[in-house]
């Protein structure tokens, strides 16, 4: 059975976002944003705003699984942390070894750590022997910092670290986001270690996840900014898994969704500056798998009033032509 994990995109999938995919289906467990460790022990007021659902047994309302995600580069005051969030509720701790950002990376964390990987092993040890042995520890990875040498050094040293999984970015941290993942090491990685391996990297539709499960032989996939351009992927990969045909949401759905994501922010005191903000970099990613996102993108673009834009969402969402669709998953 395919498993699949929303990605922790920082600065766009929040607890909303979290809310709204695990909702609509097909998604088996999700990972916050990374919560950065540098000097502090962090009391639960920080770990409930990166994860309120640590107030819901540390899952999102339809039940979903979410762990906590940790970065840092002190491998006892990670550990410290991942306590607090254990003894908050968090079902499982996983350490981000694969933010490529430039501010992160100067300051010795995310994919930095990856060019010495005794640095995985002593932060993935610490936080292991910290937790309880029933708590799930796992790490998220890159092939490499510039280069992909030590690729299969980097999975080893996760694994004797004592991790129970493995997520691997099948690029670089120099490579950022460009195409393609490089599927291929995947598989080589998944033969060299003996824990869970979940693949993830340039996932936007069916095809994609075929090919990527295919070539890489995982049966866990991360998917990052697929979800968001498509957010039914999840339960059309699960559907064609099935050998069901399962219709490809209508521009109606999606402009449903976003309205409940403009509600949710409001709901939780979201200033219109940033609601309209987080609506817009949803629909430039929408674009990618919707032939309307490109128009509507383009007419939401300069509007700054959260109800202007609300009305513009809402109009579109009752033109008839939106409600429907004959897209099927066979057809990818």
């Amino acid at each position: 059975m395919t498993h699949l994990v929303l990605a922790p995109m920082e600065g766009l999938v929040d607890w909303r976002v979290r809310q709204l995919l695990s909702a609509a289906g097909g998604f088996d467990l999700c990972v916050t944003e990374f919560i950065r460790v540098s000097q502090n022990l962090f009391p639960a007021h920080v770990f409930h705003r990166y994860c309120p659902e640590l107030l819901n047994g540390g899952k999102t309302l339809s039940g979903v699984p979410v762990l906590v995600q940790l970065m840092g580069h002190d491998p006892e005051l990670m550990g410290e942390n991942a306590v607090v969030a254990v003894e908050l509720g968090a079902p499982g701790i996983d350490i981000n070894f694969g933010c490529p950002s430039k501010t992160v990376n100067k300051r010795e964390a995310g994919a930095s750590l990856l060019k010495c990987p005794e640095n995985l092993y002593e932060i993935v040890s610490a936080v292991r022997r910290a937790v309880p042995d029933h708590i799930p520890v796992s790490a998220k990875v890159r092939l490499g910092y510039s280069d992909k040498e030590m690729f299969l050094d980097i999975a080893r040293a996760v694994e004797a670290g004592g991790a129970q999984h493995l997520t691997v970015h099948a690029r670089t941290k120099m490579e950022g986001y460009k195409p393609p993942a490089h599927w291929e090491y995947l598989a080589r990685i998944r033969e060299a270690i003996s824990i869970g391996m979940t693949g993830n990297g340039e996932i936007w539709d069916v095809a994609d996840y075929q090919k990527c499960r295919d070539i890489s032989g995982c049966d866990s996939f991360m998917i990052g900014r697929g979800a968001i351009a498509a957010p039914d992927l999840a339960n059309r990969i699960k559907a064609f898994e099935g050998g069901s045909h399962l219709p490809k949401e209508s521009w109606a759905d999606v402009l449903s969704m976003l309205l409940a994501y403009c509600d949710l922010m409001s709901a939780d005191g979201a200033s219109e500056n940033h609601q309209a903000g987080r609506i817009k970099q949803w629909m430039a990613l929408i674009r990618k798998s919707h032939a309307q996102g490109e128009v509507c993108f383009d007419e939401i673009k300069r509007i700054r009033a959260i109800d202007e834009l609300r009305a513009k969402l809402r109009h579109d969402m009752a033109l008839p032509e939106n409600q429907r669709t004959s897209d099927l998953i066979a057809a990818e």
